[in-house]
């Protein structure tokens, strides 16, 4: 199996990067392969333009690096996104790859009059938070709660994508990251011994409609 681990952080130096290394370990260690995708270094463009809308409402089709990053996602057969919690949810440059990339008529159909088309099912979405709040204020305010039913259920379940698991790691009272990160490469080895080969792959990427199609 092939997992596809995304990062989202500017430095590279940062717990963030070294929680992704640690997953991508993991699947490595039980023989797979993993792919780091460290979206700030290859210089991603979250910006949602213009051209985004198009291929929203009128089914243009997306753009080079929107395209380069489906692809990425279709020759996985796991994701695993990796971020620091910024106001209780992603960094704008994660949520800007989630705007543009899993995109109408890609990853879900969306037609006026018809039944909300699915098209990530065979797609499993592990994510890893990194939180600066103690599980207190976590826990008083419901923030993970809240989390989860953004993430998990109101972006991956509407694509049909399953969320096996949200792992939310804190910063340590002692600043001794090696739990932290133990459970990283634990969610690795989990995400290679979860894999069925028996999830559908896509077997082409589809053809755009027409400009207006519906």
């Amino acid at each position: 199996m092939h997992a596809l681990v995304v990062v989202a952080h500017p430095r590279p130096a940062s717990v963030t990067h070294a929680v992704a290394a640690r997953i991508a370990e993991g699947v490595r260690d039980a023989g797979h392969s993993a792919e780091l995708a460290d979206l700030a270094a290859e210089g991603f463009d979250p910006r949602f333009t213009e051209h985004d809308v198009a291929v929203h409402r009128e089914r243009r089709s997306p753009s080079a690096d929107v395209r380069a990053e489906q692809a990425r996602i279709d020759r996985a057969d796991a994701l695993a996104l990796v971020y620091p919690v910024y106001w209780w949810s992603f960094p704008g440059l994660l949520k800007g790859w989630i705007d543009r990339v899993f995109s109408n008529g890609w990853a879900y159909d969306e037609v006026p009059g018809q039944p909300l088309a699915k098209k990530l099912q065979r797609l499993p979405v592990y994510l890893a938070a990194i939180g600066g709040a103690d599980w207190r204020t976590y826990a008083r305010h419901g923030y993970f709660g809240a989390m989860r039913t953004q993430i998990d259920h109101g972006i991956f379940d509407y694509c049909g994508a399953q969320v096996p698991r949200s792992e939310l790691l804190l910063e340590p009272a002692d600043g001794d990251w090696g739990e932290n990160f133990g459970i990283a490469r634990a969610l690795g080895a989990r995400i290679a011994r979860e894999f069925s080969p028996t999830r559908q792959r896509p077997s082409a990427s589809p053809e755009p409609l027409p400009t207006g199609a519906r």
